[in-house]
């Protein structure tokens, strides 16, 4: 009898990690709905590409579970993970492309890695994942001959060559201009759409990402702050939430580095030397 899947692509259940003794994560709890946008939002150093590297396996929590369509990363041999990251797309920040192959090579690249198709329908595929980032024209270019947007959307072609069940974007938007901002942002969603895609979304930048997101994680201090819809999470009274949301200056992120006192700093003798 076929299974339901669960309704989650992605849960992280009680989940920790860190670096050393710095903790990143702290028994977090989250989840990504298949089929949605998520976006994965919060102050620089929050864990958000943390997260990103631990659905891919390139690390592995110190504890807790990372889920994958109901199996656990953590716990994967090599060839189960390789088999559960066919199943994914990544579209790095400022896109990571090839700098020595053409945008045809470098899109083609992930389906002569994985697959055994000829080359007619490898062509085939590239041509038809340009055509959905509006750069089949651009096929001969190098990525040297590529602005920041069209590298994005490149990019992004490659990340879906493979037709993943999840698409990972870590600051997609990062360096654009407000056109290709914007059609990045459009691209992401209709895309999602369109395949039956499911994204997750690291950005700083509200008003797009909240535009497109089905759902909003805000990570804070190893911990989840907010999730919700968009407008949920916008309405949230957490402090650091609503110093986020409001691009506050100050709040329980602090304008000034912990340090001694003004007292203290300004009002202590000058050392013998000193000046």
């Amino acid at each position: 009898m076929p299974t339901t899947p669960p309704p989650h692509l992605v849960e992280l259940r009680n989940l920790s990690f860190g670096y050393g003794d710095r903790a990143i994560l702290d028994n977090v709890t989250l989840t990504v709905p298949r089929g949605k946008v998520t976006a994965l939002m919060g102050a620089s150093g929050g864990g958000k590409t943390t997260v990103l590297r631990l659905i891919g396996g390139q690390i592995r929590a110190q504890s807790g579970q990372t889920l994958f369509d109901g199996d656990d990363i953590t716990v994967m041999g090599q060839s189960a993970l390789y088999a559960a990251r066919r199943r994914m797309g990544m579209l790095f920040q400022f896109g990571a492309l090839f700098t020595d192959i053409s945008v045809f090579d470098n899109v083609a690249f992930p389906l002569r890695e994985h697959t055994d198709l000829s080359a007619a329908l490898v062509r085939d595929i590239v041509l038809m994942k340009l055509n959905a980032v509006g750069l089949r024209g651009a096929r001969d270019l190098m990525p040297s001959e590529l602005s920041g947007g069209m590298a994005r959307r490149v990019a992004l072609a490659r990340a879906i060559a493979l037709d993943p069940d999840l698409v990972m974007y870590d600051e997609p938007f990062a360096g654009l201009d407000p056109i290709s901002l914007g059609t990045a942002a459009r691209l992401i969603r209709d895309l999602n759409d369109a395949m039956g895609l499911t994204s997750i979304v690291v950005s700083h930048d509200l008003d797009e990402t909240f535009h497109i997101a089905d759902k909003v994680i805000v990570l804070a201090n190893g911990h989840v702050a907010a999730q919700g819809t968009p407008e949920e999470v916008r309405q949230s009274t957490d402090p650091l939430v609503h110093q986020f949301v409001q691009a506050l200056p100050d709040g329980p992120v602090r304008f000034h580095h912990p340090g001694p006192s003004l007292a203290d700093d300004f009002g202590a003798q000058p050392r013998s030397g000193g000046r």
